[in-house]
């Protein structure tokens, strides 16, 4: 294992052009929810290879010009005596960059697997969102030479969009011709009678999705909280790849004139149905919200959830495919909310029922958020043939056990290139590890089944038509 020799730090000042304290955006109300209720932070890690000859002074420069640019990484947590919490932007200050020298001895796949495992580790690193920036920077130096740029960026003060965004930046991909908007227009503008009326009329179709749905999506758990656990852990994480689904959902999406993410959503309701009987299926889907005017550059928390309801009963793959596009179009118009109206619609329809429930499942496709040039649909023919041959490249391995999850299934599409990567958090008191493994396996297999047959069937029948 690599250690680096000396761990130095660089005082890096910055200066930007605001300051005050303003409001959460509806974004980060969310994720702040989310974050409270999970007691993990979702911080972001990244990491690129740096230019042959560049220095120290110029990486702490692309460092201070990001926070001088942008006012969310200027911003801290501030409280006020109510308890509701603000951000202060600072106009200006020092954050620092960490200089880690990497042992000369070291080559070159060593060096890259340290920087692999600073991506990987320092996420659980947490923020002090008082204290800290939300930004953390780190350079890996090796034999006198800068090689690698690894950060970690604080999901409270941006999305996996503005992620890419200030990635752009980073790498000079993009030019910087203009301000981006900031966190403070998006937030102001969320107080406006124009939008304030958008989410009150949202919530009539949450409200619609809502009303009838069971206490928990999959049931209550085999054992209460304070019974002594079955053998293992409570909450564990799986992550299932396949380029055959990949090569799948790409036939099934040219067949039938949608895109990948829509797909999914079907083949992935149509794999819990076989897995767990759940159907129809009442899911939250993350909606990044950023075509809505004004909102496409904006560095903030603009993604949040919305939810769709697919019924996958003895129908065909194709016809739920129909659904999937549908649905995910009503979704998308809907995932612009203030959190407390959807808490306040919530808590009545709990009243109302004489019972509390909640959606329980979770699907978030960050596959949209991959660069043009990762994008592969249409880059080649699709046959059976194809298909066939990648299928033995499949691979599931369980992670290492979750201390907690505010969820019963959380199923995260990874945007990587080429290949369908899954990583599913469970709640092993609700699914076994054995349902869990069946539903990630099934995303393959509905795929395939479905690649070149428009009259595969799910397979998934009706409570009325089930044997026995």
């Amino acid at each position: 294992m690599v250690e680096p020799l000396r761990r130095d730090r660089m005082v890096v000042p910055f200066t930007g052009g605001e300051a005050g304290v303003e409001p959460l955006t509806w974004g980060q109300q969310a994720i702040m929810l989310d974050m409270q209720a999970s007691g993990s932070q979702f911080s972001m890690p990244g990491r690129m290879g740096l230019p042959e000859g560049i220095t120290i002074e110029e990486a702490a420069a692309r460092l201070s010009g990001l926070m001088g640019r942008h006012a969310a990484l200027r911003a801290r947590l501030r409280t006020d005596g109510a308890g509701h919490p603000s951000q202060e932007i600072a106009r200006s200050g020092e954050t620092s960059l960490d200089i880690l020298t990497i042992p000369d001895d070291t080559d070159q796949a060593g060096l890259a697997r340290y920087a692999v495992e600073l991506f990987d580790t320092w996420p659980s690193t947490r923020f002090d969102f008082q204290r800290d920036w939300p930004l953390r920077m780190a350079v890996l130096r090796h034999r006198g030479a800068c090689r690698y740029l690894v950060w970690v960026l604080s999901h409270l003060v941006a999305d996996g969009a503005a992620h890419m965004l200030l990635l752009d930046e980073l790498t000079g991909d993009r030019a910087i011709d203009s301000p981006r908007p900031q966190f403070y227009d998006v937030a102001r503008s969320e107080q406006t009678p124009r939008l304030r009326q958008l989410s009150a009329r949202t919530m009539r179709y949450w409200e619609s999705q809502l009303r009838h749905i069971p206490v928990l999506t999959f049931g209550e758990p085999a054992q209460p909280p304070d019974a002594p656990g079955p053998a293992g852990p409570r909450y564990g994480h799986v992550r299932f790849r396949s380029r055959a689904a990949h090569l799948a959902m790409l036939a099934i999406a040219e067949r039938t004139g949608t895109d990948a993410s829509r797909v999914m959503l079907a083949v992935v309701a149509t794999a819990i149905g076989r897995a767990t009987g759940v159907h129809p299926l009442t899911l939250q889907v993350m909606i990044n919200n950023r075509f809505r005017p004004g909102l496409a550059d904006a560095i903030a928390v603009i993604a949040q959830n919305s939810v769709v309801t697919i019924d996958v009963t003895d129908t065909s793959i194709d016809e739920v495919v129909g659904q999937a596009r549908s649905a995910s179009l009503s979704a998308g118009l809907r995932a612009y909310y203030d959190p407390a109206d959807l808490s306040e619609v919530i808590a009545r329809l709990d009243a109302e029922r004489g019972y509390p429930a909640r959606v329980s499942c979770r699907l978030n496709d960050q596959r949209p958020m991959i660069r043009g040039a990762a994008r592969e649909a249409g880059s080649g023919e699709v046959t059976k043939e194809l298909i066939s041959q990648r299928l033995p490249e499949s691979s599931l391995a369980w992670l290492s056990p979750l201390e907690n999850l505010h969820t019963q299934a959380n199923i995260i599409v990874e945007n990587l290139p080429g290949i369908v990567s899954l990583h599913m958090q469970v709640d092993l008191w609700c699914l076994t590890s054995e349902q869990a493994e069946a539903l990630v396996r099934g995303v393959e297999e509905v795929a395939v089944e479905a690649a070149f047959d428009p009259a595969a069937r799910t397979r998934v029948l009706s409570a009325a038509a089930q044997p026995g």
